[in-house]
């Protein structure tokens, strides 16, 4: 039986199956109450994952968590990530992992999600555009004044993971994947070798899942949906992946969250395990 817990960065104990809140709306009114009901509901059913970034509304979606969450419950981590900002100019985002911007991007997270310590901070990518010592460097500079306690990565390659290991203790990795789309398997591989918490994100295949044969004939077998076989697929591949799916509806969430007691038979894994790798 695959454990539901994993500690992150050997010693930050969460469940494994987490929430992504990157599709929350941040608007006022309806949409926003609907938000902040999701965010709460997520933690009442047991959730201690939660993970946002500073692209996600520049910032708005960290405000949502902390007005749905704070103060928040001991054992809950929510996450962020820095890294990518918005041109003064002509209003596009994109990378840019200056120290500067870095660090600015941490300080406002702190005030927006109302902690002292972000206790994972995670690189939304690395800029090409800046050396990757500088952007690493910075976070670590930060680290040690205390105001991060642990440094991830997102959407990086088994060099790149490897060159960032050299200049600091990776404590997460963050890149896209699921049951339909194993690119970065070399990744995960990596991080299992490594104990690098491994968080994909996109971890359902939307609309693919279910439409799958192969999936959907697992998910009848077992009395599921192809969303939760996909999720408890990931959750037995390997036991540092950290799945994080996300939802604007509770009974969705409460589908999701369902996954980890679910359980896929040695040949109706087998079966899954040879399905077909959409890139």
């Amino acid at each position: 039986m695959a454990s539901t817990t994993f500690h992150i960065g050997g010693d930050l104990g969460v469940l494994r199956l987490g929430f992504g809140a990157m599709h929350l709306p941040t608007g006022p009114a309806v949409d926003r109450q609907a938000s902040l009901a999701v965010a709460r509901r997520a933690v009442e059913l047991g959730v201690t994952l939660i993970d946002t970034a500073h692209l996600y509304g520049g910032g708005a979606n960290e405000e949502l968590l902390a007005e749905a969450l704070h103060p928040y419950p001991d054992e809950l981590l929510i996450t962020t990530k820095v890294g990518v900002a918005r041109s003064a100019s002509s209003g596009e985002w994109g990378l840019d992992g200056r120290p500067a911007v870095l660090r600015a991007q941490v300080e406002q997270a702190l005030r927006r999600l109302r902690v002292e310590r972000v206790e994972l901070l995670q690189l939304h990518r690395i800029d090409p555009e800046t050396p990757l010592a500088e952007q690493l460097g910075t976070l670590q500079d930060l680290q040690t004044e205390g105001k991060i306690g642990r440094i991830g990565l997102s959407e990086v390659t088994v060099t790149e993971l490897d060159q960032a290991r050299e200049i600091i203790n990776v404590a997460s990795v963050q890149n896209r994947y699921n049951l339909l789309d194993r690119e970065h398997e070399p990744v995960l591989t990596a991080c299992e070798a490594a104990g690098i918490a491994f968080l994909p994100w996109r971890p359902v295949a939307a609309g693919a899942s279910g439409a799958q044969a192969e999936i959907a004939s697992v998910a009848a077998e077992i009395g599921a949906t192809p969303t939760q076989v996909a999720l408890a697929w990931l959750l037995g591949h390997s036991p540092v992946i950290l799945p994080i799916p996300g939802t604007t509806r509770i009974d969705h969430l409460e589908e999701n969250l369902a996954a980890a007691d679910l359980h896929l038979a040695p040949a109706q894994r087998e079966r899954l395990d040879r399905l077909p790798e959409q890139a």
